[in-house]
């Protein structure tokens, strides 16, 4: 049996060390805030560890076109450590830091013309979409063939989830075509979980920032928009062109009907930052947590061996919160998506006068 300082040890080494996957060469040397904006940030290549002076990175392919014209297509690897290729680099400051940058014959240093080159985000979009394919895909063809054995284990645990968030939310919330509408509310809500859960991952595939990133959440947000207000019925447009109010919150000044129209953005609105903030939050708070134990590094033994402990206890606690908090984001987005689908398709009954 392993001896109580011993057990410390390991467990210290299974829950710091895969999250602290950077490296830190000098504790003196860390800057706090660079280190958790580094990890929540996109990039161009996949940092997995550093063992020793060696890092341990996947380069991904760069691909973008120039504004002085011609496509070019080459591994971020090129672009290790400020380098150049082919007139492009990654700037480290300014306005367009972290991105890829070229200089055009004016010697400015530009954006290129076009950049779609598969980024930390893009990659880990495609693996953990892979990921929900192997997970949906089975207990879809059992709904289908009804050729497989009753669902049982893993399978069945995905089942029950799946029933519970269409009976419980998109059945209750959208009304009696909830048919209609549960293959899109049933992704969105599997597709954020998974990816909620794959960022926790501290090693690679996992630990990428996928929906602590704005524009995957403004994605999501837009195509709740777009169903919610393509789909809307004439009760719902009347709601808002027309509202059920004294005529002169409506004419001469379409008060009201302004602030409807306002409302229609805001959902999405909320539906992005809602998202995109919590999962933010929670990296940075178990990102800053680590972070204690090298930054108490240099006040002593006892000191750094007491922070340690207390950020150990802490970042697992988080760590726990946080896989409740990836189910209740996805479970929130659903919800929100669903009412506000529900609003849309309600039939609207005249006020009596």
């Amino acid at each position: 049996m392993l001896k109580n300082s011993n057990i410390i040890k390991v467990i210290s080494l299974l829950v710091i060390l895969p999250f602290f996957t950077t490296g830190v060469a000098r504790a003196e040397e860390l800057n706090v805030k660079e280190f958790i904006l580094e990890h929540l940030a996109d990039s161009y290549s996949w940092h997995i560890t550093r063992w020793g002076d060696r890092e341990m990175v996947v380069p991904l392919p760069v691909i973008v076109r120039s504004r002085e014209g011609g496509w070019s297509l080459f591994l971020s690897s090129k672009l290790d450590h400020g380098a150049e290729y082919k007139g492009f680099s990654i700037s480290q400051e300014g306005a367009y830091s972290g991105k890829v940058v070229e200089r055009n014959g004016r010697g400015e240093v530009v954006r290129p013309m076009i950049d779609i080159s598969l980024t930390k985000t893009s990659a880990a979009l495609i693996i953990n979409s892979i990921i929900l394919l192997l997970v949906i895909l089975p207990l879809a063809r059992w709904y289908k063939t009804g050729t497989m054995k009753p669902t049982k284990g893993f399978l069945g645990a995905v089942e029950m989830l799946l029933v519970d968030i269409q009976d419980e939310v998109i059945k209750v919330c959208v009304g009696e075509d909830y048919r209609r509408f549960s293959p899109y509310l049933l992704t969105a809500f599997f597709f954020i979980f998974v990816n909620n859960l794959m960022g926790l991952i501290p090693f690679f595939p996992g630990g990428a920032n996928v929906t602590g990133n704005i524009a995957v959440t403004f994605f999501l947000a837009i195509c709740t928009f777009f169903t919610v207000n393509v789909f809307g019925n004439k009760a719902y447009w009347k709601e808002i062109l027309w509202p059920d109010v004294p005529v002169w919150l409506k004419v001469p000044a379409p008060l009201m009907p302004l602030i409807e129209i306002f409302g229609i953005f805001t959902k999405p609105f909320a539906l992005t930052i809602r998202l995109f903030a919590n999962i933010v939050a929670g990296h940075s708070i178990i990102l800053g947590l680590i972070c204690i134990i090298f930054i108490t590094s240099s006040m002593g033994a006892g000191m750094n061996t007491g922070m340690s402990v207390v950020s150990i206890i802490f970042t697992c606690f988080m760590f726990f919160v946080e896989l409740l908090v990836a189910y209740i984001q996805a479970y929130v987005f659903t919800l929100l998506s669903s009412v506000f689908i529900g609003l849309a398709r309600a039939k609207h009954e005249a006020h009596a006068h």
